[in-house]
């Protein structure tokens, strides 16, 4: 005997990344799943060219080496808070966290 599936109980996951391009492209048309908004490293990277600073500069900011900046704006990122807050003030932002319940 077959189970026939419909639709809204059939729930598909991303096995592979998007690229940074595609996710910022997908955000603007507001076409994201909602695992895929709060992606720490994509937001991380879309401050900083909303900022208008390479990461060189951003590094110079922060403290520390390009490649860690590089390394923070990968999709699989996973910064503390303190890093991010960092970040944020360093492009002349604040960082905002929801929890909901």
């Amino acid at each position: 005997m077959s189970k026939i599936i419909s639709l809204p109980d059939l729930v598909l996951r991303r096995t592979k990344p998007r690229s940074f391009i595609e996710w910022k492209t997908l955000r603007r048309w507001e076409e994201l799943t909602d695992s895929e908004r709060s992606v720490p490293g994509f937001l991380l990277r879309l401050a900083r060219e909303e900022a208008g600073l390479t990461q060189t500069q951003l590094a110079l900011k922060l403290g520390v080496s390009q490649q860690a900046v590089a390394q923070a704006e990968r999709w699989q990122s996973n910064p503390t808070i303190g890093f991010m807050v960092s970040w944020m003030r360093g492009c002349g932002r604040e960082l905002e966290i929801e929890i909901r319940t």
